[in-house]
């Protein structure tokens, strides 16, 4: 069996508060995203970025994060292929000028039930509605973070850095890491979980079977303490709702809890040494392990946190 592979961007924009997806006409009239072959040696988005501009001339920037799979039958070189195309979200302004390539006839901006009318592949409404999920979610994320790195004005007496770290990932993720609260190192770049820490948490997540790239990174509090302290329970309580709302716009099938102060806030659970390595089931699935700095500073921690990720992919697989 012949094996082909592609890559192409689902790109939208607004215009007078509706959202449009792009798809182009064929010279045999049914409609398409801008997509085409991987070159050797090519990453998948490079791919996409690179179609997309040569049948539309719009220069995208993918969300890194979103990715929808394609699966169908084809023929290549007069074979049969069985055809995977890597999908990419983007958004574009709406005063962007589409210059169609040689293999069109023309484009169309179409909302989500239009293009639904008019393309004749069923995967099409699979495609949209995931891009449509994706980009709610994604907005409502920003919305939140836009909110969160306001709260230092609005809190009298603020001990915390005033520099928002915000969660990482797909914003579809089925599973989601809360540590306790972002260190120096994260603070300084903006992003959780990239210090010493974080390089152990990179082999960990591997070690269960997962990529990080999969996978949506947060924390309780996340504003870094100074000093890198813990966090007072007074921090945690202004920041818990952001959290919980986090946690509502990701949905995923399952919480890695880091650690005790994160244990604490998601299970209400004081002692994390006699939890560590359980699934705890309430109105989601939580799975329990030691924060990886926990493991940097003591060595013996080092293997209880391995093997609770070891026992995390067993986990992950009864899902």
């Amino acid at each position: 069996m012949k094996l082909v592979f592609s890559a192409g961007v689902l790109v939208y924009t607004y215009r007078e508060n509706k959202r449009l997806f792009l798809f182009l006409e064929r010279k045999s009239k049914w409609l398409d995203i801008p997509k085409g072959h991987i070159e050797k040696g090519e990453h998948a988005i490079d791919a996409a970025i690179r179609e997309t501009e040569e049948e539309t001339g719009l220069k995208v920037k993918p969300d890194r994060f979103f990715r929808h799979l394609l699966k169908y039958w084809t023929r290549d070189g007069g074979q049969k292929a069985k055809k995977t195309v890597t999908v990419y979200l983007a958004e574009v302004p709406a005063n962007v000028k589409v210059k169609v390539s040689w293999e069109h006839e023309d484009y169309q901006w179409l909302d989500s039930d239009d293009a639904l009318k008019k393309s004749k592949f069923k995967d099409t409404k699979e495609l949209i509605d995931a891009g449509n999920i994706y980009i709610e979610r994604k907005e409502a994320m920003e919305r939140l973070n836009e909110e969160y790195r306001k709260l230092p004005e609005k809190i009298s007496g603020w001990n915390l850095s005033k520099s928002l770290v915000p969660g990482e990932g797909p914003l579809n993720a089925n599973v989601m890491l809360v540590g306790q609260a972002p260190g120096r190192n994260e603070d300084e770049q903006g992003r959780p979980f990239v210090g010493i820490s974080g390089q152990l948490l990179d082999k960990l997540i591997r070690r269960a079977g997962l990529r990080r790239e999969n996978i949506y990174i947060t924390s309780v509090v996340q504003f870094f303490p100074p000093e890198n302290r813990v966090p007072t329970d007074e921090e945690i309580d202004v920041c818990r709702d952001f959290l919980n709302r986090q946690i509502k716009i990701i949905d995923p099938k399952i919480i890695v809890v880091l650690g005790a102060v994160s244990a604490k806030e998601l299970l209400g659970l004081h002692e994390i040494m006699k939890e560590h390595g359980k699934l705890i089931k309430k109105e989601r699935n939580y799975f329990i392990t030691l924060h990886p700095a926990a493991a940097v500073r003591i060595k013996t921690n080092l293997p209880l946190i391995e093997d609770d990720f070891r026992k995390l992919k067993g986990v992950l697989a009864g899902l």
